[in-house]
């Protein structure tokens, strides 16, 4: 009886919902930005004037505490945890929340020194103190400044995203689905005819061997004609076989010996009348000298 008591149970344990509380579900993951495992926490004079802090007029050699430092994410806020290094036990932390001062400020003499504001809850009340804080390497300090920038991006890139979202919800869209009887006409061209004959090849060439392939292969492709060969060299011989018949080279000349002829009897006949010019003057001129000396003899 203990045991099927036992197995009953066991049984109703194990088919039982699991109750979550509500509130666990909702809590946010913590998400770790940064970690360092040595840090200095000095205690620090109040400010008297408005200037910023200096770190040379702590005793930086003489530190207050020292343990570990991390950044954290959670949700929409940013805890910086100073902890043991040994137990883990919290020994004071800051918030960076998106609206408020934030809680870290350098100060004006080093890189590797920060002012740090921290918060606790007293009876209720929360209740603000400022402590100093420094690391051991300026690597260690850029970090740490870097995941709260990153941190502080994320919240503004969100907030830019929440915007966008209630714009767009808030603006009328257009609606670009179909009402009542509306359709859609698809108007689909014909492949053409090279797609149909590439087809049809490759399905009859599916079947034959490799030289049946290659054979049907050169019948199918088209054969490409070779372009004619460059023209030789013009000879005077190929320019008269070519040259029109339309022209008659022969009859040109032909009129231009005839006409030469025609020159040349023009300028004999010329010759000749001048010849005949000359000598009928030197019959009729009367040679007074040749008289003379005739008479004189």
């Amino acid at each position: 009886m203990d045991q099927a008591s036992s197995s009953s149970e066991g049984k109703k344990s194990f088919t039982d919902p699991v109750t979550v509380d509500d509130n666990e579900e909702r809590e946010a993951i913590e998400i770790v930005l940064f970690q360092v495992p040595e840090c200095y926490v000095y205690l620090i004079p109040p400010r008297k004037t408005a200037a910023s802090y200096r770190a040379d007029e702590w005793d930086v050699n003489k530190w207050a505490w020292e343990g570990a430092l991390k950044v954290v994410s959670k949700g929409e806020e940013c805890i910086i945890k100073l902890v043991d290094k040994t137990t883990g036990e919290l020994y004071a932390q800051a918030f960076l929340r998106e609206g408020e001062l934030h809680p870290v400020e350098a100060v004006i003499d080093s890189s590797r020194y920060f002012v740090l504001r921290v918060e606790e809850k007293i009876d209720g009340r929360v209740r603000h103190a400022f402590i100093g804080l420094g690391f051991r390497e300026r690597t260690e300090a850029y970090d740490f400044q870097a995941a709260l920038h990153d941190h502080m991006k994320y919240l503004n890139k969100k907030k830019t995203a929440e915007e966008m979202e209630q714009h767009f919800q808030n603006t009328s869209s257009v609606d670009y689905s179909l009402k009542d009887g509306e359709t859609i006409v698809l108007q689909l061209k014909n492949r053409s005819d090279k797609d149909s004959k590439s087809k049809t090849v490759e399905k009859s060439l599916g079947n034959l061997s490799l030289e049946d392939k290659g054979k049907s292969i050169e019948t199918t492709i088209p054969s490409i004609i070779p372009p004619p060969p460059p023209p030789g060299p013009l000879s005077p011989v190929t320019t008269a076989q070519k040259s029109p018949s339309n022209l008659p080279p022969s009859i040109s000349l032909q009129r231009s010996s005839e006409q030469q002829d025609l020159d040349t009897k023009r300028e004999e006949e010329e010759k000749k009348e001048d010849l005949k010019a000359n000598d009928g003057g030197v019959e009729d001129a009367p040679d007074d000298d040749f008289g003379d000396f005739q008479a004189a003899g």
